[in-house]
């Protein structure tokens, strides 16, 4: 029997997946157990549930004991647009590329494992900013448990194959199998197992680079073969920039985000230089709480100008927004 999960419930698995804490964890997954349907479809679904949000009490418990102690935690703040975390095996080019499409500055340098701790980056698009996190290399033996809880929580994975030396492809066949071994898996669409809520997917795309390499050409025919589940597969090159706008593009989209400019009624025109960034599908009921608690309490609709209706026609709450739309909301 069908699930026919909602997208209540669909929005409240992704902010599951995201989660930086095991008290956030819990609160996620008590959403999801309240939106899901209850019907004889979702039985295993909500038994798995309940299953993982007493395990999920017993982790906030042992969070709030070790919160004084010496447990290595790394909590990187969400910002901009959206989370892209960009992995691969040593020498990959991914600090290369960051420090590329950023103004951020990581150490580059000719030698394996050089960047040893996550490091976010802002990459500007044109009106947004969409956040870049630099990871430590994934090896065959080496996974950091840290690195894999920012896969889990990505938006998007950008995974990076170094096309500029035949170990390049060894170390992209063992990055995949250490990520086969871990429950953290890179798949097409971003998603939670139903079967197993422990077992997380997340959306990525497979970046071929120093494609201006001698033989890199050659290099990236074998590495096509050993892309897993099918990856969309980007050649480029950090150092030259190649391929570079067509990726930065290809992130936007990929991250399924639509941008909202509000405008005031008193105004005539709106304010184009800081767009709201939602998940498309959110509505204007999720703007509104954007910018307070109180407007999203008091909302009686809004003006909109944009692609799907009429230019500054009323709609209601329950409006589903479009990339690019202009709001002005009534309270």
């Amino acid at each position: 029997m069908p699930t026919n999960l909602t997208y209540p419930y669909r929005k409240a698995e992704g902010e599951y997946r995201r989660a930086a804490t095991a008290e956030e964890e819990l609160r996620c997954l008590q959403l999801m157990l309240r939106e899901l349907p209850k019907h004889k479809g979702t039985d295993k679904l909500q038994a798995e549930l309940k299953r993982k949000i007493s395990k999920s009490k017993k982790e906030v418990e042992q969070e709030k004991k070790y919160v004084n102690g010496n447990v290595r935690r790394i909590r990187i703040p969400r910002q901009g647009a959206g989370r892209v975390v960009v992995i691969g095996g040593p020498s990959a080019g991914k600090s290369q590329f960051i420090r590329s499409v950023t103004r951020a500055n990581p150490e580059v340098a000719a030698y394996p494992f050089t960047t040893q701790e996550p490091l976010p980056a802002m990459m500007p698009w044109e009106d947004i900013f969409i956040q870049l996190i630099d990871t430590p290399p994934i090896t065959k033996d080496f996974f950091d448990p840290v690195t894999q809880g920012l896969v889990r929580g990505a938006d998007l994975v950008l995974l990076f194959v170094d096309l500029g030396i035949d170990e390049g492809l060894d170390h992209f066949q063992d990055l995949c199998h250490r990520m086969r071994q871990t429950k953290t898996q890179l798949a097409r669409e971003s998603r939670l197992s139903e079967k197993d809520i422990g077992l997380s997917f997340t959306r990525a795309v497979v970046c071929l680079n120093k494609i201006d390499a001698d033989e890199a050409v050659e290099r990236s025919q074998l590495a096509r073969e050993m892309v897993p589940v099918d990856l969309p597969v980007f050649l480029i090159s950090g150092e030259r920039m190649d391929g570079i706008e067509k990726l930065k593009a290809a992130v936007f989209q990929l991250l399924d985000i639509v941008r909202v400019y509000t405008k005031m009624p008193n105004k005539k025109t709106p304010d184009y230089k800081k767009p709201f960034t939602i998940r498309r599908g959110g509505n204007l009921q999720e703007i509104a709480r954007l910018i307070h608690q109180d407007v999203a309490a008091k909302l009686k609709g809004a003006r909109v100008w944009g692609s799907a209706v009429d230019d500054g026609i009323m709609v209601k709450n329950d409006y589903v927004l479009c990339d690019q739309d202009v709001v002005e909301l009534h309270v």
